[in-house]
């Protein structure tokens, strides 16, 4: 399991699977995971994930 946010323990199979299912922004992907809401040393990591997994 590869985590992507620290802070809040979300993994990159929760976030890719949110994004796949219409999270495409870090906005919503924070709301829906918490990831990125802590210290948002993530928020670049999940920006590039968006950029590869959002349809």
């Amino acid at each position: 399991m590869n985590i992507v946010c620290q802070c809040m323990q979300v993994d990159e199979e929760t976030i890719v699977a949110k994004i796949k299912d219409g999270a495409n922004t870090v906005e919503k992907i924070q709301e829906e995971t918490s990831a990125g809401t802590g210290c948002g040393g993530c928020i670049p990591q999940l920006e590039e994930l968006i950029e590869k997994h959002a349809k």
